[in-house]
């Protein structure tokens, strides 16, 4: 906490003009000429440096509060005064007090300093690497974690999603740590199992007016995960358009469906996914009191498909099980889902892939496909999160070019990415990982030149949450340990005490306003 006055005072000032003049530039920079490469690279330096400068926010507020300054100046919060100064928003003043709690660096009334309640997060937003939505993903899965867990659990914990965030995206971190909080909390629970019975239901409203039924309420995990993979076949573009006279009507992959047709009816479908997804509950439902039958969905019959360990299996209680539309089950209701259903087991080698159920013939049997749900759980390019339900069976090496319709030659791939696999100058590659690396027999993806020049291999993590997890603990070549300066439980601000010991416990509080 020092004086801004004198020479810090004219170094700060220095560095701000620096600033101003460094983003002047910039904005007067002609970018026409830059390759593709070279505006690519901007960007992230752009990202870098705007991710770096949120930490310097941090250590502001920080200094504002730790003076006084907002009662000084007549605002009853650190919050009121960001928006009268800086003209923000209430929400995003009260996500940057939040954020500077959580990441700051604050000192006790001697003056010391305390390590921040996120440590790792805050070194990892120093650096650049991650922004605030990440922060917001770490601060969610730590706000859920439980308080019988103890101190050096939450902070490995931490650090942990703190590493993964370095590398990830906050969709990635997010889904990575409810696999951690299953990890942290294997018997009880993510979630009360009777809150989920007293939640669960569907409203159906009175006709109004126009005659039209509101329909709101929540499914259990049961019930979603029957619902996604009708809605997968049933609502996709052009498929069962009231609108359109000429729109195919039932199921989407019926071979009596012209492909022409189809492909006309979507591109001409204007529908939001909502409606698209009213469309498709209306004819399912002609559909099932008519004949009962959905029809087969890639080759596979429509149901839920659900993976889980078989240490899952055996203990039969806590984690959570996963489903072939990128859904999460707990345990018990995945096992009690599959009472009543036709089981398939799925066979794995020590590095995660299915053993070989190979028939060497262009188009991929059902039992593949399945071991293809269960290994891949959906599309393989690094950053897509299209789940199984949504992919069709890419050959790895092309089948134009030798490649073999046996598994480990296999992955799942949307149809979207599936589009980018070509050999012009902006196609993406595949091949499967050699039999030395990390994540062996996993599909890679080779990014073209311009979308990065060195072509370095990229693995698509989203799908599994836990390897994430697993690597990024084996990174670190030990547990980061903090140890509190002199005078760390003695807090400069009153009703902040205690952060450092317990992460939770400001993740918790709301939104500093």
């Amino acid at each position: 906490m020092s004086s801004t006055g004198g020479s810090v005072g004219s170094r700060v000032a220095e560095h701000l003009s620096m600033l101003a003049a460094a983003v002047d530039g910039l904005l007067d920079a002609g970018l026409t000429e830059l390759s593709d490469g070279e505006v690519v690279e901007v960007m992230r330096g752009v990202e870098q440096s705007l991710r770096r400068t949120e930490a310097v926010s941090h250590r502001l507020v920080v200094e504002t509060v730790e003076r006084s300054v907002p009662a000084s100046l007549g605002y009853t919060s650190p919050k009121k005064l960001l928006i009268e100064a800086l003209r923000i928003s209430g929400a995003d003043a009260s996500a940057r007090v939040t954020a500077a709690r959580e990441l700051g660096v604050w000192h006790t009334l001697a003056g010391d300093p305390m390590p921040p309640v996120l440590p790792e997060t805050a070194a990892a937003q120093s650096d650049g690497d991650i922004g605030a939505d990440h922060v917001r993903a770490i601060a969610k899965v730590m706000r859920k974690i439980p308080h019988a867990v103890d101190n050096d659990a939450v902070a490995d914990a931490e650090a942990v999603l703190a590493t993964l965030a370095r590398s990830a995206t906050p969709e990635d971190v997010e889904q990575a740590g409810h696999r951690l909080l299953a990890y942290l909390n294997p018997d009880g629970s993510l979630g009360d199992d009777r809150d989920r019975k007293r939640r669960r239901g569907i409203s159906i409203g009175r006709q109004d007016t126009e005659l039209m039924s509101r329909i709101s309420g929540e499914l259990d995990p049961v019930a979603r995960a029957m619902l996604d993979p009708i809605l997968a076949k049933w609502a996709r573009p052009g498929m069962n358009n009231p609108d359109d006279p000429d729109s195919p009507a039932g199921d989407g992959e019926n071979p009596a469906i012209d492909r022409d047709v189809l492909a006309a009816a979507a591109a001409r479908d204007t529908r939001t996914a909502a409606q698209r997804n009213h469309d498709a509950f209306s004819a399912v439902f002609r559909t099932l009191l008519e004949s009962g039958v959905l029809g087969p969905h890639r080759g596979l019959p429509t149901t839920v498909i659900v993976t889980m360990t078989l240490e899952q299996l055996e203990k039969a209680t806590g984690g959570l099980a996963t489903t072939a539309t990128g859904g999460l089950l707990p345990i018990e209701d995945a096992l009690a889902l599959a009472e009543k259903a036709h089981p398939v087991l799925a066979l794995f080698d020590h590095a995660g892939r299915p053993l070989h159920l190979g028939r060497r013939r262009r188009l991929a049997s059902a039992d593949q496909r399945l071991a293809l749900i269960a290994a891949d759980g959906g599309c393989t390019r690094p950053g897509c999160s299209a789940p199984a339900s949504l992919c069709a069976v890419h050959h790895v090496t092309d089948w134009h070019k030798g490649g073999r319709t046996d598994i480990e030659g296999l992955a799942l791939v949307c149809d979207a990415c599936h589009a980018q696999v070509n050999d012009g100058p902006a196609g993406w590659a595949t091949r499967s990982a050699p039999a030395h690396s990390t994540h062996a027999g996993r599909t890679e993806w080779i990014p073209p030149p311009r979308i990065d020049p060195t072509r370095r291999p990229r693995i698509n993590h989203r799908n599994h949450p836990g390897e994430l997890i697993e690597h990024a603990r084996a990174s670190r070549s030990a547990p980061v340990t903090h140890s509190p300066p002199t005078g760390a439980g003695d807090p400069a601000v009153p009703g902040w005490a205690g952060r450092a010991a317990d992460p939770r416990r400001a993740a918790d509080s709301g939104g500093g306003g």
